[in-house]
């Protein structure tokens, strides 16, 4: 074959026809690999203005915890931990074996491993972004 690579004008735009061939051969060798996204929004009693929350994605076994944000003001008031014990429930209910996430070193390995997650891999790189770790909590 005679092909070229050449940067895409809209990476946004490129995403779905460079996903579909990759999700085609997951769903020929394993079957379903699409998941199924879960969400939680925090919100004011009176507005659906989403002021934080959290978005996961199970797919085969295991539950990826892809964002996880409080209101900065609102912050140490136990809505976090709320978040991911909800979350941990709704992936318990979809038969996870376990859940993973991913943070950096400005964020909150600390929070995460209070509540069970540990450290399964790491990218160092330069202060204050990294190092950068993956953790995760079996169910």
């Amino acid at each position: 074959m005679d092909l070229i690579i050449r940067g895409a004008a809209s990476p946004d735009d490129a995403y779905m026809p460079i996903w579909a061939p990759l999700l085609a051969f997951n769903e020929k060798t394993v079957g379903d690999a699409q998941g199924a996204p879960f969400a939680l929004t925090i919100t004011e009693p009176d507005s659906e203005a989403v002021l934080g929350g959290l978005w996961a994605l199970s797919l085969w076994g295991s539950f990826y915890i892809g964002l996880v944000v409080t209101p900065e003001g609102a912050r140490g008031e136990g809505l976090g931990t709320e978040l991911m014990a909800q979350a941990e429930a709704e992936a318990v209910a979809r038969n996870c074996h376990n859940m993973w996430l991913d943070t950096y070193a400005f964020q909150a390995r600390a929070f995460y491993e209070r509540l069970g997650f540990a450290v399964f891999g790491q990218i160092d790189g330069p202060a204050p972004m990294f190092p950068r770790w993956f953790m995760r909590k079996d169910l």
